[in-house]
């Protein structure tokens, strides 16, 4: 899986040494940044967006995303208990299947209680009319599955064939939307305007029958709408048409798009040697915290790569590779500090020597990597530190020690 993600923006002039190892540090300024355009679409086509909490939940910025969205989507209680302590607007929530026991708590915290199936709902019935009955005010969505595939990956792509996510559009009938305030479909990753397009061409002629009943239409995520080359006028005047032919409330969630290129991990080499080719090993474990690298699996991007050892101001000229010993110039393993014989990050043409105590950083890892991580084989997780490049202030806010840890654990 290829990444179109990774500009190192402002992180370019960041002083690696500045923090500790290893650490995530997310871009006040560049949070902000993704924010806005997000906010212009929204504003600029009148649909509403939400934040994905489960591609980045780092509450200490949740001031910020409230500045400029309508709210969150959660993925279950925990992070919908998260979202109505920390973070502003509105609360969608959804679950592939919701325990008993917790409905309640999630129709108490939501504005939208989206099911997975019809079975689920009518199963739940008595829980969701002893919520109304006690005051509490939310609507019910329906994820439907668009069955047209358009990821890169299957294991990605809610449409493969015996996907688990969303009810078949082609089971649909009146008795089971005329239970429903809402319809949620989620068909992307990390994906474009186009796919997004085929898509709706595909639901639309299924939910056509129900335009001007449905109060609401939720189009879900995996749209990289702050990315550079995204298409940015073309959906906003498809979203003008989409709610002006439904008669419904446009929403999105965006989740990797909030935090795009906002965030690196800063780690460190602890040892190298020759095995056929260069191998260092380093404090950040593919396994523990990136995961999406074997899961997905795919390559990050690493700040400088292929640059000489850095220069004084840091950064070093384009190609002037300048390493040492033997393999010099190529490319070089990089794996974690886990005993797990797959916990390999890549290789890479690293911008500093192969050696002990260097600094090395990985692009675009506020999102995803930083909710996954894990603390497999008793690897330290990584602290968190909010960077602003335009003030240059910088501000640990969180650390990990050995009792995170033990206190997992039994």
């Amino acid at each position: 899986m290829e990444t179109r993600a990774g500009d190192p923006g402002a992180f370019a002039h960041f002083d690696l040494s500045r923090v500790d190892s290893p650490a995530f540090v997310v871009d006040a300024a560049k949070l902000r940044a993704n924010l806005q355009i997000l906010s212009d679409i929204r504003d600029e086509a009148d649909i509403k967006v939400l934040a994905a909490l489960k591609a980045f939940s780092m509450w200490s910025v949740a001031p910020i995303i409230g500045e400029y969205l309508d709210g969150v989507c959660t993925s279950g209680l925990y992070e919908a208990r998260l979202a109505s302590e920390f973070y502003d607007g509105e609360i969608a929530t959804y679950c592939a299947a919701y325990k008993p026991a917790e409905l309640a708590e999630v129709c108490r915290l939501s504005d939208h209680v989206i099911f997975n199936s019809p079975g689920q709902m009518e199963r739940y019935a008595p829980i969701l009319e002893e919520a109304r009955a006690a005051g509490q005010r939310f609507d019910i969505g329906l994820r439907i599955n668009p069955l047209c595939p358009q990821g890169e990956v299957p294991r990605y792509d809610p449409s493969s064939p015996g996907s688990r996510l969303g009810f078949p559009i082609d089971q649909l009938t009146p008795e089971i939307m005329g239970q429903i305030d809402g319809i949620h479909f989620h068909n992307l990753c990390e994906q474009d305007f186009e796919p997004l397009r085929r898509t709706w061409d595909t639901v639309f002629d299924a939910i056509e029958p129900w335009f001007g009943q449905l109060k609401w239409i939720n189009m879900g995520g995996g749209h990289h709408i702050t990315r550079a080359d995204y298409q940015r006028e073309e959906l906003v005047e498809f979203l003008r048409d989409a709610k002006e032919d439904t008669g419904a409330e446009i929403y999105l969630e965006p989740g990797e798009a909030v935090a795009l290129d906002a965030g690196i991990l800063v780690g460190t080499i602890l040892d190298s040697h020759w095995n056929g080719q260069s191998v260092a090993i380093v404090d950040i474990s593919a396994t523990c915290h990136m995961p999406d690298v074997i899961e997905a699996p795919y390559r990050p991007a690493m700040l400088h790569e292929g640059r000489g050892p850095a220069s004084e101001s840091g950064l070093g000229d384009p190609g002037d590779w300048l390493g040492t010993g033997e393999g010099q110039g190529e490319l070089v393993r990089l794996g974690g500090p886990s005993c797990l014989a797959g916990d390999v990050i890549g290789d890479y043409r690293l911008p500093v020597p192969n050696e002990p105590g260097e600094r090395i950083a990985f692009l675009d890892q506020a999102h995803y990597s930083m909710v996954k991580t894990n603390t497999f084989n008793g690897v330290p997780l990584p602290s968190i530190w909010l960077w602003d490049s335009e003030s240059d202030s910088l501000e640990q806010v969180k650390s990990f020690g050995y009792e995170d840890f033990r206190d997992r654990l039994s």
